[in-house]
């Protein structure tokens, strides 16, 4: 029995440095190269579309920069489900100050149980482009949001454009944690999926760009869904088109969320990837080396080439994050460094829980995930 263990701790460190090394050659891979983009020599109009549920911190001024685009020709529509919202007052006094800008809906009754994607239904039959920007209430843009993640779509070959997004400068303990996960874990191995895949084939719901007619070959919006970004990335490859990941990091600080909240969303985003990917959910076990090496060194008694092999984990884990941090431009993450074996077991936890049971919850909802990906309320 302990040489099964002995043998299994040994094939998932192994397994856990190839991981490594490959999210840092990936990453170094896209991030030194030129981002890809059409030839955008016309600015054609755009919509974005933007539901909101809630007040997250620092949504005026998230709200406000998507309405001081450096964009000649576009519209900032949002949509919120229940009049009562907190959001409402704020997005009221949002479309007063730009009335050129900005269009709001109010009390949008839920068309499917994703009341996300339900919202930007509504939303789609009121837009007035073509050019579509779905983006998530709680980003913070620069002024140049629009101009380079519509970019690529002037190819004709390309469908749809995301983005990735962190926190580059957390203040708190639980947004720098949900930073390292994104910075180090999340978008390496997004990078590494993308090469396996020969391109991407799901999307992150912060931000996606489309083209309408795109939207349409790739069977529109689905109603009850969980993951319905990742989903429709998926959707919108198998259409033919080339879904494009933009070298723009959104900015997304977390503030003070607290480390129960975070562990609740990302175990959400676990058991969405686990449905909308299948087996493959299970390979990401090969992610957690460090943690590994613990009950390694306990079963070895700390002999010596368990403490070598233990040290060459970490120094390539340190190695591979420092590394996403400079190229993710993200230095001021570097004092959270010493979070990251937290980060890496949290990460293991909710793979593990991830892999089993069917339960989300998502903004005040308990929701059951069945089939691939279909959802249902619980009572």
């Amino acid at each position: 029995m302990m040489l099964l263990l002995l043998s299994l701790f040994l094939i998932l460190i192994t397994g856990s440095i190839v991981f490594y090394l490959a999210c840092a050659v990936f990453t170094w891979r896209f991030f030194v190269s030129s981002p890809s983009g059409g030839d955008l020599r016309s600015t054609p109009g755009v919509s974005i579309l933007v539901p909101v549920c809630g007040l997250d911190e620092g949504a005026w001024e998230n709200w406000t920069a998507l309405c001081q685009q450096d964009y000649p020709d576009y519209e900032v529509l949002f949509g919120v489900v229940d009049p009562t919202d907190p959001a409402v007052p704020t997005l009221k006094q949002l479309a007063e100050t730009f009335p050129d800008r900005v269009r709001l809906f109010v009390g949008l009754e839920p068309r499917g149980v994703n009341h996300k994607d339900s919202t930007l239904t509504y939303l789609l039959e009121e837009m007035r482009y073509e050019w579509i920007v779905f983006v998530d209430s709680d980003i913070q843009v620069s002024p140049d949001y629009i101009r380079t993640v519509t970019d690529p779509l002037a190819d004709p070959q390309v469908g749809m454009v995301t983005c990735a997004f962190l926190g580059h400068n957390p203040q708190f303990m639980g947004a720098a944690l949900a930073s390292l996960g994104r910075c180090c874990e999340f978008i390496p191995s997004a990078l590494i999926a993308r090469a396996m895949d020969g391109g991407l084939r799901f999307a992150v719901g912060a931000t996606i760009a489309m083209r309408q007619d795109a939207l349409i070959a790739a069977g529109g919006l689905q109603l009850n869904r969980i993951g319905s970004d990742y989903n429709l990335g998926k959707r919108t490859a198998q259409a033919g088109y080339r879904v494009e990941l933009s070298h723009y990091l959104l900015e997304s600080d977390t503030g003070r969320e607290t480390i129960r909240q975070l562990f609740q969303r990302e175990l959400r985003w676990a058991r969405t990837i686990r449905f909308n990917r299948g087996a493959i959910y299970y390979t990401i076990i090969f992610c957690y080396g460090v943690v590994f090496c613990l009950p390694l060194l306990l079963i070895t008694g700390f002999q010596p080439w368990a403490v070598i092999l233990t040290l060459i984990t970490i120094a390539v884990r340190l190695m591979q994050a420092i590394l996403s941090m400079v190229l993710l431009n993200c230095p001021k993450l570097l004092r959270w460094l010493w979070l990251l074996p937290l980060r890496d077991g949290l990460s293991l936890v909710i793979w593990a829980l991830g892999a089993l049971g069917s339960k989300v919850h998502w903004r005040g909802r308990w929701l059951r995930i069945e089939g691939d990906g279909l959802i249902k309320p619980l009572s």
